[in-house]
């Protein structure tokens, strides 16, 4: 499957604008991500940022998502490292972190939506956002409340990446996307 297919299907299932562009920038977060840990593999890990939250509108339950978007995909022959990898960002699955594309999906896909709310609230969106600021704003629970912290500090210990390099890379991976455009 090929990015372009997989966006025709995203666009085929997932109708919210907002949902579309998290599963945009996770994807570019793991694209970055790519061109470091699996250059060869840029365009499996981006694809498993894209379809990560596939099926989320339809079937937002811990019994159904991510199990029915990875069912679907794997009828359309989407490959099993990049179903583990969706599988497993979902914790409550029980599929293990036990790949790089796994640990980096996980790691960047909370963190990808917090800092798109840090963008909202500020004039120039993520245009002069730093990691400082990322910081501060995690530190206030009250302001998007519903990202999980406790995923976001998981992610990167996972990693075992450095906090700020981490925020960076994720930063400068979302401001390469134009209006919610597509990247790659």
């Amino acid at each position: 499957m090929t990015l372009d297919d997989a966006r025709a299907m995203l666009h085929e299932w997932v109708a919210n604008p907002a949902l579309r562009h998290h599963m945009e920038c996770v994807a570019a977060c793991m694209g970055a991500y790519a061109d470091v840990a699996a250059p060869a593999e840029r365009a499996s890990w981006m694809l498993a940022g894209l379809l990560h939250d596939l099926d989320w509108e339809r079937h937002p339950t811990a019994e159904e998502h991510p199990r029915v978007g990875v069912a679907f995909l794997r009828t359309k022959g989407v490959g099993e490292d990049v179903l583990h990898a969706i599988m497993a960002h979902a914790p409550y699955t029980g599929t293990p972190r036990d790949t790089a594309m796994a640990r980096h999906l996980f790691a960047v896909d909370e963190l990808a939506g917090f800092i798109v709310a840090c963008g909202k609230v500020r004039p120039d969106g993520v245009a002069t956002l730093e990691p400082a600021s990322v910081r501060k704003k995690l530190k206030n629970l009250a302001f998007a409340a519903a990202v999980s912290r406790d995923d976001i500090a998981t992610g990167i210990a996972e990693l075992g990446v450095d906090v700020d390099a981490h925020i960076q890379r994720c930063i400068d991976a979302i401001r390469g996307l134009r209006d919610g455009q597509a990247c790659g």
